[in-house]
C-alpha cells in the first residue's frame, strides 16, 4: 500500500533518525522532547512563514479531542493513526495524508501496540489566504480553501507534503522552502473554493450560538461562567449548553478551554513563562494548565516553550 510514498520516505530518511536529531539539533534548531519511553515529539518553527512543523510518535492514547486555529496537513509515516473527526472514526495508514480545517475537532489514538509516527504542517489561515491570492490571481477575498475529506490516499500528495515538511523542519534555503510550499498549495487547492462560513454554511445556525461564541472570545482572559453568559444572552444555562453544543460539537466550557490552549501556544512561543500564561488565561495554576495542555498536545507547556525558544524555566 502506498509503495511510491514509502520508497520516497526510505530514500529520504536517515539511517538513524533519532541519532541525527540529537547530533544536529543545535544547528537545525530542532529539539526532541522525550515524553515517555515510547512517545516523542520533535517540533520546529519556520521564522519566515511562521509555519510550525511536527514529527511525533505515540502509542496508546495520544491526545484528547481538541482543535487548532490553523489548517493541518500531515502524513502518517508508520503504524495506524486513528482519530475521530466529522462524526467519523478515521484510520490513517502509512502513506496516507490527513487534512483538517481550522477549528475541526479531532483526537488521536494508536490502535496497534507499536503506535504510529506522523509528520505535520500547521498553515495559518491568513498566511494561506495571502499565498493563495499570490498563486491564483482569481482568488477573491471572500472565499477560502475547503477540505472535502480529512483522509486522502494519494501518493503524489504524500510525497509533496513530506518534501515541504522536510524543507521547513530541517531549515532548507528559503528559496527551496518557498518552492515546496507553492507546489503543495497548488496541489491541494485544485481550484476548489468555498464561501466563508459567515456567508454559507452558517446561515442556518442559530444566531444565539454565534453570540455565545463571540462572548467566549471577548472574555478569553476573564474567569467567565455560564451564569454570566446566561445574563448576557437572556437564556438559562441549560438552553445555552444545548444550543452551543449542537452547533459547534463542544460544550461552551470545552470551547473556551480550546481557545485558551490555542492562545497559550502563542504566548509560550513568545517566551512567556508557563506560570504567567496560566495566570493570564485563568487556569488555577501552572499544573492546571499543564494537565490540559498535555492532554491535547502530548507535551507540557514548559517543553513546548523550550522547543520554540530554547529557553529554560
Amino acid at each position: 500500500m502506498h509503495t511510491k510514498f514509502l520508497k520516497f520516505l526510505h530514500k529520504s530518511s536517515r539511517t538513524n533518525f533519532i541519532s541525527f536529531i540529537l547530533l544536529q539539533g543545535l544547528k537545525l534548531k530542532v529539539y526532541r522532547s522525550v515524553l515517555m519511553s515510547s512517545n516523542w515529539v520533535d517540533i520546529s518553527k519556520d521564522t519566515n512563514t511562521g509555519i510550525e512543523t511536527i514529527r511525533a510518535h505515540f502509542t496508546g492514547h495520544a491526545y484528547d479531542p481538541h482543535w487548532h486555529s490553523s489548517y493541518l496537513i500531515g502524513v502518517t509515516e508508520s503504524g495506524i493513526q486513528q482519530f475521530h473527526c466529522r462524526k467519523k472514526q478515521i484510520n490513517s495508514h502509512a502513506g496516507q495524508v490527513f487534512m483538517l480545517e481550522p477549528e475541526e475537532i479531532h483526537d488521536g489514538h494508536a490502535p496497534a501496540s507499536d503506535g504510529f509516527t506522523y509528520q505535520m504542517l500547521y498553515l495559518h489561515p491568513e498566511w494561506l489566504k495571502q499565498r493563495l491570492q499570490g498563486l491564483f490571481h482569481n482568488s477573491p477575498d471572500h472565499y477560502e480553501l475547503v477540505i472535502d475529506a480529512p483522509l486522502k490516499s494519494d501518493d503524489q500528495l504524500a510525497i509533496i507534503t513530506s518534501q515541504a515538511f522536510r524543507h521547513l523542519h530541517y531549515k532548507e534555503m528559503n528559496i527551496v522552502k518557498d518552492n515546496s510550499l507553492d507546489v503543495l498549495i497548488q496541489y491541494i487547492a485544485q481550484g476548489k473554493w468555498l464561501k466563508k462560513a459567515s456567508q454559507s454554511s452558517c446561515i442556518h445556525v442559530p444566531q444565539v450560538a454565534h453570540q455565545i461564541r463571540d462572548i467566549l472570545h471577548d472574555h478569553l482572559f476573564e474567569d467567565i461562567g455560564l451564569e454570566d453568559i446566561s445574563r448576557m444572552v437572556g437564556l438559562d444555562r441549560y438552553h445555552i449548553h444545548r444550543i452551543f453544543k449542537s452547533t459547534f460539537h463542544l460544550a461552551p466550557h470545552q470551547y473556551l478551554i480550546q481557545l485558551r490552549l490555542t492562545r497559550a501556544r502563542d504566548l509560550l512561543a513568545r517566551s512567556i513563562s508557563p506560570a504567567q500564561v496560566a495566570s493570564d488565561l485563568c487556569f488555577s495554576d501552572q499544573s492546571h494548565l499543564s494537565r490540559w495542555f498535555k492532554r491535547c498536545y502530548g507535551l507540557t507547556p514548559a517543553a513546548y516553550r523550550k522547543i520554540c525558544t530554547n529557553l529554560q524555566d
